[in-house]
């Protein structure tokens, strides 16, 4: 006999707020597309500086990571403190969410296009579902969560379709990095659903930004990267990206504590049509790429994610 929900678990359970929860997480990522892009040219970072671009983002998970440690200590009315069997969690989780995912992903963008790296980039919602279900058999594969899927990639490949910068040439450095990326992300969001059982979220997403912002400035400087520019303007920047991890993410992990992964991964297809969005209200030379495309595409990416959450919560293997 099953247990019955508490008051908190039915909150995070309802549609309304899986949705609106969801979609202010993809909004936020989304924000962060233009937001780097500014980022890079308030401090000087060139788009070939692979290395400076590993510190820059070695910063902003430092800094996410403080914030959101003080965030969730501020609502949990005690300071957040891990406890022993969680240091492994949390390493792990920073090796796959932080690490590994952004790592791979900057390298990986420096050799292929921007628009192959989105399209690949959403393959993780593909991923996360079939490891969730397939390896881990936290839920059921069913047919609409494939129909689901299938249609919001369409959309993804819709927003990014730009007539340049997609073709059928591969390389390991380039296209096989950005995936290696992806199943880092897709596999960060299984292992987080499954911690959450008996570790707080919030206290898992902190500390792991914390120590994959670490390993990511090291290896960054390392690399010969460097971040100069601090002034208002730029570190205020700075502080909004890494409030984008901060919060983000974290409510990213609470959703996923109290609901299948893919009744919340399908919404990952959201980041591009949110970024392809605010890129073309806040970046002069991006204005071009909102029009009706990106308006079809949209339509794709609601389909899927309405296909995927249309199934009734009774029928989910928790």
């Amino acid at each position: 006999m099953e247990k019955k929900k508490n008051t908190k678990e039915e909150f995070m359970t309802k549609t309304i707020v899986v949705w609106l929860g969801a979609l202010l997480c993809c909004g936020l990522w989304g924000s962060a597309f233009p937001c780097i892009k500014i980022g890079y040219q308030m401090f000087a970072i060139g788009a070939e500086d692979t290395a400076s671009q590993i510190l820059f983002a070695g910063y902003r998970f430092t800094l996410a990571g403080i914030l959101t440690i003080i965030i969730g200590s501020v609502l949990n009315r005690g300071v957040l403190i891990p406890k022993r069997q969680a240091f492994g969690k949390i390493l792990w989780l920073s090796m796959l969410q932080t690490v590994g995912q952004y790592l791979f992903f900057y390298i990986g963008l420096a050799h292929t296009t921007g628009v192959k790296a989105s399209i690949i980039e959403a393959v993780n919602v593909f991923v996360a579902i079939l490891v969730a279900s397939l390896v881990f058999h936290q839920e059921k594969l069913t047919a609409d969560k494939i129909a689901g899927c299938v249609i919001g990639f369409v959309g993804v490949v819709l927003v990014n379709l730009t007539g340049s910068g997609l073709d059928a040439t591969f390389s390991f450095l380039g296209e096989g990095f950005i995936f290696l990326s992806t199943v880092a992300y897709a596999f960060s969001s299984v292992f987080l659903k499954w911690y959450s059982k008996t570790e707080n979220p919030v206290l898992l997403s902190g500390y792991q930004f914390v120590l994959g912002g670490i390993i990511m400035s090291v290896c960054g400087f390392l690399m010969g990267g460097k971040v100069m520019g601090f002034h208002a303007a730029s570190t205020a920047m700075l502080i909004y990206l890494a409030l984008i991890s901060a919060v983000a993410y974290s409510l990213w992990g609470i959703l996923l504590k109290y609901n299948p992964i893919s009744r919340v991964a399908v919404f990952g297809f959201m980041n591009p049509v949110f970024g392809v969005i605010l890129s073309a209200l806040l970046l002069n030379g991006e204005k071009q790429t909102l029009g009706i495309k990106s308006v079809i595409a949209l339509v794709f990416v609601c389909a899927g994610i309405y296909i995927v959450n249309r199934e009734k919560k009774t029928g989910e293997k928790r």
